[in-house]
């Protein structure tokens, strides 16, 4: 049987079918995490997109082990809305940080589709087409 172990000197590679299972989950939202002793992962559009990331409020969360949720001033998600929570160990110590883009300011369909656009245009992923809506059975 496989085992994953996280800690402070975990590898992107490491961290890679976490970051994988979360944004599957979030819709494929971006999503990252690194821990404190390594560069961690990028992961968007159903893909690694780097596996040697880190970004300001990664370190931040590293820093001051607290969930921070911001829009950073630099790096790859500069003046996009993130939030980054510790992954800590037993004793409460900060040993990586993961973060996923924030969309839990935007409430309307139409806003979150604008957002996404707006998202994927600043991180490098074109404009991409929009799922159809499942069908739906019975009358409207």
């Amino acid at each position: 049987m496989e085992r994953f172990t996280i800690s402070e000197e975990s590898t992107a590679d490491d961290l890679i079918p976490i970051a994988m299972s979360i944004h599957a989950m979030l819709y494929q939202l971006p999503i990252t995490a690194r821990s404190r002793a390594n560069p961690g992962v990028r992961v968007e559009g159903g893909r690694v997109i780097d596996r040697n990331y880190s970004g300001p409020v990664l370190e931040e969360v590293l820093q001051e082990n607290r969930t921070i949720k911001k829009t950073p001033r630099s790096g790859t998600y500069r003046g996009i809305p993130v939030i980054v929570a510790p992954i800590q160990d037993t004793a409460g110590t900060a040993i990586g940080a993961i973060g996923v883009v924030d969309i839990s300011g935007i409430f309307d369909l139409a806003g979150l589709m604008e957002h996404r656009q707006a998202i994927l245009r600043q991180i490098g992923g074109g404009e991409t087409p929009s799922p159809e809506p499942p069908a739906r059975k019975g009358g409207p």
